[in-house]
């Protein structure tokens, strides 16, 4: 077990400390400071720094992981996955690779302006197009195009923004 009074301030960092001022530190802290970026508590960020554009907003408990790049201007809310690369199956030895391994273009790229909603994730291979809206708790396996509003599991293209007012226009639910 930890010291006491070092685990009661590692507890405290994580659930007390949100706020922009923490935020802020924690954008510093993971190499992508100094570009009005945010980084929210419990959010781990496994890419090159370089590949994060700014004023971005990186979300409570957020997974970045791989070949990741994210546009400017984005905002991934509480508990999104976002993991470039694939285990693979060995037939020799009958599991996965514990290590992610290339399968063709596995990079994932989070388009300008987009946001993803709560407990999203998207897979390997994926580029999501500028100003993309990805409803809450949807899994993104397709790239998309820009100004999509996306939903569901897998992730369909449900709307579309209008970039000249900002309108939300969704697409018809009749039955076929």
């Amino acid at each position: 077990m930890m010291d006491k009074e070092f685990f009661a301030a590692v507890t405290q960092a994580t659930n007390l400390a949100d706020n922009n001022e923490c935020d802020l530190a924690r954008a510093e802290l993971v190499g992508i400071g100094g570009r009005g970026n945010y980084v929210m508590p419990g959010a781990i960020i496994r890419t090159k720094p370089e590949k994060i554009g700014s004023g971005c907003v990186i979300g409570l408990y957020v997974y970045v992981n791989g070949d990741v790049t994210i546009g400017d201007h984005v905002l991934i809310g509480p508990h999104c996955s976002v993991a470039a690369g694939n285990h693979k199956f060995d037939p020799a030895t009958g599991w996965f690779s514990a290590r992610t391994e290339p399968d063709g273009d596995d990079s994932i790229v989070l388009g300008e302006g987009s946001w993803l909603a709560s407990n999203v994730t998207v897979t390997g291979g994926v580029k999501l197009g500028k100003c993309n809206l990805v409803c809450a708790g949807s899994v993104v396996t397709k790239s998309t195009p820009d100004y999509a509003i996306m939903a569901g599991i897998p992730a369909k293209q449900v709307g579309r923004i209008d970039p000249e007012s900002g309108e939300y226009i969704w697409f018809s639910h009749e039955k076929k």
